[in-house]
């Protein structure tokens, strides 16, 4: 590897991992874990799914997504529907209740986000190089 990309990539991911760190502390219910935000919105992006598919979605074992399943079925935020072709399947599905945490969480991200960035006397070529990092980190993050 070359000595600029790894040199970058350490930079990034340093400054990622605080990102990310600031960012989950702001969320609409404080109870609930970062694994239980993360498959909801796994939920409301990609929709109804099968225990093992969001399981294998998530990057989990099924044991440990059904338990994150069973915290946000007590919760009110996710429901299971038995299949009907398949009485031995299950499909789980966001509820309107999960959908608005969701929505209310990614808000108050963003909100705390533009105040990160905007306490900063960034000049619009900054917010530029900003919007431009941004959609290679998606790039990156999506390959």
């Amino acid at each position: 590897m070359n000595d600029d990309f790894a040199a970058t990539a350490s930079e990034l991911r340093y400054a990622v991992f605080r990102l990310a760190r600031r960012l989950r502390c702001a969320r609409a219910v404080d109870a609930m874990s970062d694994a239980q935000l993360a498959t909801l919105g796994a939920l409301r992006a990609h929709g109804r799914h099968t225990l093992s598919r969001l399981a294998e979605r998530e990057g989990v074992t099924a044991p440990t997504m059904s338990v994150t399943i069973n915290g946000l079925v007590e919760l009110g935020f996710v429901v299971r529907i038995p299949d009907e072709d398949d009485r031995r399947r299950v499909h789980v599905e966001i509820t309107e209740q999960g959908e608005n945490i969701v929505t209310e969480t990614i808000n108050r991200r963003d909100e705390l986000l533009a105040d990160m960035i905007s306490a900063h006397d960034f000049e619009e070529r900054d917010i530029a190089v900003l919007r431009e990092a941004s959609a290679l980190l998606r790039q990156v993050a999506d390959a």
